[in-house]
């Protein structure tokens, strides 16, 4: 097994609070003593399955304890998930179907394997031990903690002082939450900065409970490709894990310069060392941000696409931007005859048509901005007649050719 020091510094590499560093360097030694690998826990209430780069920071945490040779557990909350975490939440929330958790918790495996090692890692459903409670087992669990602690969190605080209605079931959920790693004897709770409150649940319920506290370690929440706010696909800011390798790329090179050294922290597999030198490089003008950022680029599109894909990404973003030239490789559209009016195509209604914008006025406000271009050249009417040769373009990444059935 690797030694502490070098697990502690892959492990630390862009956490945002780690409680405790002295316990995680018990735990560490005592697993390279006995050759026992340590259980890493993340918990899973699927409710929104869609995966992109904000989610995969916890993502791949786990995956660096996986590769230091520990064990990744992973709790799918279907019971939890019924009730839904109350974090951040100003109102009680619509409670989701089985149905659509187990839907939901499909989706959600299909998507983490695609950064986790499927053979290291144990996937459980909180329901095969929180389904088998007793009254008398669900009382005791709620015995171990007070309301007046509960009342302490933010989110209920706030709602409790505005006279807003807290449900009880709502108590229960990082209750539920913290018996989990219970259940599973936990050495170390992964979760965004977020989660904070239900982790060290976890840690109160193993003491109550006989069992020595789990670890917790808090990862930072992403901001999005604007660098402002949290990477959310609401506010189109986002990476997806899925998007075309050209697109993730082109995405990537949007960031801000002073999140480059954040992004490789949190998304990339870079040794710690070696981003050290980046962020040494960036401070000294040392190296032009531009380069750092492509090799970011590059990173994120190899994670997910493959280094094939990564490089023609890279190559067809120095074509496009550097060169200033529309790319070879464009999409043609084929679209019904009803879409013209007069022989003419409102390009506004065609580029939602063919998916390049997501709702009319928004390719309005790009139209009236200069954003929707026909051939390299700012569109000057609404209304235009189109060839099949004829290149639109719609932001700085989208290119579509139109031919009509």
């Amino acid at each position: 097994m690797i030694d502490v020091n070098e697990q502690l510094k892959i492990i630390k590499k862009g956490t945002a609070e780690l409680i405790s560093e002295e316990e995680l360097v018990k735990k560490l030694e005592k697993s390279i003593k006995e050759n026992k690998p340590l259980r890493i826990k993340l918990g899973l209430d699927p409710s929104a399955p869609d995966i992109h780069l904000g989610h995969t920071v916890v993502l791949r945490k786990l995956k660096a304890f996986q590769d230091l040779g520990h064990k990744v557990v992973i709790i799918i909350g279907d019971y939890t998930g019924m009730i839904g975490d109350p974090t951040g939440k100003s109102e009680t929330r619509k409670r989701l179907s089985r149905e659509d958790v187990l839907k939901n918790a499909q989706t959600y495996q299909d998507q983490i394997f695609k950064i986790l090692d499927k053979e290291k890692t144990e996937v459980r459903f909180n329901g095969e031990w929180l389904g088998k409670m007793s009254f008398m087992d669900v009382g005791e669990l709620a015995s171990k903690y007070t309301v007046a602690r509960m009342l302490e969190r933010d989110d209920f605080k706030k709602r409790f002082s505005n006279n807003q209605p807290i449900s009880i079931h709502e108590f229960f959920y990082p209750l539920m939450q913290g018996y989990d790693s219970v259940a599973i004897n936990s050495d170390v709770e992964m979760g965004g900065t977020d989660q904070k409150f239900n982790i060290l649940m976890g840690r109160t319920l193993q003491k109550e409970y006989g069992q020595e506290s789990q670890v917790a370690l808090l990862m930072p929440i992403l901001e999005g490709t604007d660098g402002v706010k949290k990477m959310s696909k609401s506010l189109g800011n986002y990476i997806g894990i899925y998007e075309d390798p050209k697109e993730m790329y082109g995405k990537t090179m949007s960031i801000p310069d002073e999140l480059i050294i954040r992004y490789f922290e949190l998304v990339t597999d870079i040794h710690p060392d070696e981003i050290e030198k980046m962020k040494t490089d960036m401070e000294n003008d040392a190296v032009n941000p531009r380069d750092l950022k492509m090799k970011l680029a590059r990173e994120i599109v190899k994670l997910y696409h493959g280094e094939e894909k990564s490089i023609e990404a890279e190559e067809h973003f120095k074509s496009l931007f550097q060169k200033k030239a529309i790319p070879d490789d464009i999409d043609v559209f084929e679209v019904e005859e009803d879409l013209l009016e007069d022989g003419l195509f409102f390009i506004p209604k065609l580029v939602v048509h063919i998916g390049l914008c997501p709702s009319t006025s928004e390719a309005r406000r790009l139209f009236k901005q200069g954003g929707i271009k026909l051939n390299g050249e700012k569109i000057e009417n609404e209304k235009v007649s189109l060839t099949e040769e004829d290149v639109i373009q719609v932001g700085k990444r989208k290119f579509a050719k139109i031919k009509v059935k």
